[in-house]
């Protein structure tokens, strides 16, 4: 029996082996601490829901806030889409599922076991005649061990990064949609003020043509001028209420929670810019994606180095057996054991590894490019959005300190010398409407601002870019509708 207890210390020790922990990567939320770490600079909650009772306290913390703010604002919403959004919740299932992965590579493959048994019901013996059993465990599995582990940790890192990168990209998408829902909404009230002059406009005009003061040619451009209007109010209501259903979407909101309110206008431009004059290092230093790429290199080369070590030998086995028979000799039943030890490996006659070698190397050069080209787009997408960020605080003080005092001040001389029966009724409200068109101009130019503010931070910590905006600040409808 010397070789069945062989086999049992062998299996002893390989599950003695096997039975290792996976320590921090075993525990439910592992890695979402440093997660929150690097969205830090939201200066916002972030959770992991994995239960009823953490799903209940974020709902009640979500409907809090909504109960809070009668009119919600950026900060606001971003943190309830935190709480609330059901596919950064998904990304975090990801970061999990990396850990499992993690905690799975620290245990070893399990060997194989087999037991036969012939000659069973043989005459004048008892229940067999030969039982024979072989224990197979995998060696290469065994010496590249702590590669795949490594490997599997700088995996988990990267979800690491990809969690919070989601969670940036949240934040950052949230505040665009708050921005542009809000805009939309202000741009909404300046065209029915506009529409308002407008319908006063068409209206007297068809006075007075009825009473033959007024050619149908020029009646005609007020009527059409108020009813391209009304059709670009129209369109402005539609691209609201889109926008805030947009936003509505990123929070996770439905149900009675949809009715929540926004402020009527956009908060006004800041007293002081951001300065920044090492904007790229900053970016180089702190954009997740980048750190992503950077680990996505060490993943490849690790992998390149367990490719290289298994590149004769892909698959190498150790086979420990024994044979136990019986027989009966000169009446007397005699049990004989035999051990066996065999060692199962694949020639590498066909297969020299060359290709395998060949495309880690290529895989390894992929991400090696990958990451330079990163850098470079980082680079430039951090000059990109503070250029933006300047330039459309410059515009946007332009047209609030500029021209829209000059429309205004146009618009009251109208009025003085109308009063004074200088200048007809239509040259009033022309003036009106371009006061107007001056006001929606500098509203857009606000908006294009608070839009390129949400860019920076995510050119500088991640998060995407953001698309551009619908309308730039020169086209305003009501300045392009009809001829005045």
């Amino acid at each position: 029996m010397r070789g069945m207890s062989l086999a049992g210390g062998l299996v002893a020790t390989l599950f003695l082996a096997g039975c290792t922990t996976g320590g921090e990567f075993s525990v439910k939320d592992a890695g979402f601490s440093s997660v929150k770490n690097k969205t830090a600079v939201l200066a916002k909650e972030t959770v992991w829901v994995q239960n009823r009772a953490q799903a209940e306290k974020a709902s009640e913390r979500v409907r809090g806030l909504l109960a809070a703010n009668k009119t919600l604002d950026a900060e606001a919403a971003v943190q309830i889409a935190l709480l609330n959004n059901k596919g950064l919740q998904a990304a975090y299932a990801d970061l999990g599922d990396a850990s499992a992965d993690v905690w799975q590579s620290t245990m070893f493959q399990n060997p194989t076991v087999s037991i036969g048994l012939t000659g069973i019901g043989t005459p004048g013996l008892e229940a067999y005649r030969t039982i024979e059993g072989t224990l197979a465990t995998n060696l290469l599995s065994l010496a590249t061990h702590e590669k795949n582990i490594d490997i599997a940790k700088v995996r988990f890192s990267q979800a690491e990064l990809s969690a919070a990168l989601k969670t940036l990209e949240l934040a950052a998408n949230t505040r665009r949609a708050w921005v542009n829902a809000v805009a939309s909404w202000e741009a909404v009230t300046q065209l029915t003020q506009a529409q308002a002059a407008a319908d006063a406009a068409s209206e007297l005009a068809k006075k007075l043509g009825e009473s033959g003061a007024m050619a149908k040619g020029a009646q005609a451009r007020e009527h059409a001028f108020y009813a391209e209007l009304a059709g670009q109010t129209a369109q402005a209501r539609l691209s609201a209420r889109l926008a805030r259903e947009e936003l509505t979407r990123l929070m996770g909101l439905w149900g009675t929670d949809i009715d929540y309110k926004l402020p009527n206008r956009l908060a006004p431009l800041p007293k002081k810019l951001i300065t920044n004059d090492v904007i790229e290092a900053q970016a180089l230093d702190s954009r997740v994606d980048l750190q992503v790429a950077r680990l996505e290199l060490k993943a490849t080369a690790k992998s390149y180095g367990l490719t290289e070590a298994t590149r004769y030998v892909t698959d190498l086995e150790i086979i420990s057996g024994f044979e136990a028979e019986r027989e009966k000799e000169d009446g007397e039943k005699k049990t004989t054991t035999t051990i066996s030890k065999e060692l199962e490996f694949v020639i590498p006659i066909f297969d020299s590894g060359k290709a395998r070698m060949r495309k880690s190397e290529l895989a390894y050069m992929r991400a090696a490019n990958l990451l330079a080209e990163k850098a470079v787009n980082v680079r430039s997408e951090a000059r990109s959005a503070y250029e933006a960020y300047r330039s459309s605080y410059d515009i946007a003080r332009h047209y609030r300190n500029s021209v829209v005092p000059l429309r205004t001040k146009i618009e009251e001389e109208s009025l003085l010398t109308y009063n004074g029966m200088i200048t007809n009724t239509f040259e009033l409200l022309t003036d009106s409407r371009d006061k107007i068109n001056a006001i929606q101009l500098s509203t857009n130019a606000k908006r294009d601002f608070w839009l390129a503010a949400a860019n920076l931070t995510a050119a500088v910590y991640g998060g995407g870019a953001g698309s551009a905006s619908s309308e730039s600040p020169a086209e305003a409808p009501a300045e392009n509708a009809g001829g005045h």
